[in-house]
């Protein structure tokens, strides 16, 4: 038997890489948008949170606390930057273990070879109710035996003898007188 030979695709080679192309446009622009958008984002809210910096007419005292100021701000970033590094941590390790009970459960780990053994009737039944269950059980004891309701059956014997008896004058004249005759 020969391999089916590989089906062409449906749209054309150039029509594809026009396509790909087209795409490709697209994409960049979207991220050319996207890094204008965040850095925006990014001016609005450092405008927001941070005011200007007048440095000018500033003695070395008040720049020197203002440094202070800005390191205490940034160690409470940090800080808060830690935890919430340490919470997705604890997040990803935690969905990572659920994944791999998941696929635990679903009995897709490789399972070793293991050799069939036949194993009679007491034998399983002493492993599911365990060492107590000692004792042989009769199965066909509990069964009921159902009796055959015997029908009237005439003799069979072999056909050819009845062919043969039947055949002939002798035959028809049993077939018409009857069983009794």
């Amino acid at each position: 038997m020969s391999e089916p030979a590989p089906k062409k695709p449906k749209i054309s080679a150039s029509r594809r890489l026009f396509l790909k192309t087209k795409i490709l446009k697209k994409a960049s622009t979207l991220l050319a948008e996207e890094k204008e958008q965040k850095k925006t984002d990014r001016e609005q809210t450092l405008s927001e949170r941070v005011p200007p910096l007048q440095l000018s007419g500033i003695s070395v005292q008040d720049l020197q606390n203002l440094c202070k100021e800005l390191h205490q701000k940034i160690d409470v970033v940090d800080e808060e930057r830690y935890d919430v590094e340490s919470k997705v941590a604890k997040n990803e390790k935690e969905i990572a273990d659920l994944n791999y009970k998941i696929f635990e459960l679903k009995g897709k780990m490789k399972r070793p070879a293991l050799k069939r053994v036949r194993v009679s009737a007491d034998a399983m039944l002493g492993a599911l109710l365990g060492a107590k269950h000692k004792e042989s059980i009769d199965f066909k004891a509990n069964l009921k035996t159902v009796k055959k309701e015997e029908e009237k059956k005439e003799e069979v014997t072999d056909w050819r003898k009845n062919v043969d008896a039947m055949s002939g004058m002798e035959g028809r004249k049993k077939m018409f007188a009857g069983p009794n005759a």
